[in-house]
């Protein structure tokens, strides 16, 4: 993984999996790799996984069974949607809006192009 220098490591490796349960390879109730094997994975320090892994625990997207691992509370995908919704929609949308405005491009331009895209996914 590609690490930006815009965030904290922890926070990138933290959103990483927040994907990886978006996109369903991780499922409720089902175990995620440990701290050492996603460390391993990322190459990053294995305190620096444990901080990430600390982060979900606390926001309620993964919990611990002891001595079994981590694994995906029940609602997460739901809860991490919810998050990035309102995010998207208080930051990215504004900014985006904003372009348009300065760029001259219309909804018309929008739908035309998510039209396109979607016809190549």
């Amino acid at each position: 993984m590609n690490f930006s220098n815009d965030k904290a490591i922890y926070i990138q490796m933290a959103e990483r999996l927040c994907d990886e349960i978006l996109s369903g390879q991780y499922k409720e109730d089902e175990r995620i790799p440990s701290v050492r094997e996603y460390a391993v994975l990322l190459q990053v320090n294995t305190n620096t996984a444990m901080k990430a892994y600390d982060q979900l625990a606390r926001d309620e997207i993964i919990y611990n069974k002891r001595g079994l691992g981590y694994f995906v509370k029940a609602g997460a995908k739901e809860k991490i949607m919810d998050s990035r919704r309102k995010t998207f929609m208080e930051q990215a949308l504004p900014e985006l809006f904003r372009n348009m405005q300065l760029l001259d491009i219309t909804m018309s331009d929008i739908q035309k192009a998510w039209e396109k895209e979607r016809g190549n996914s």
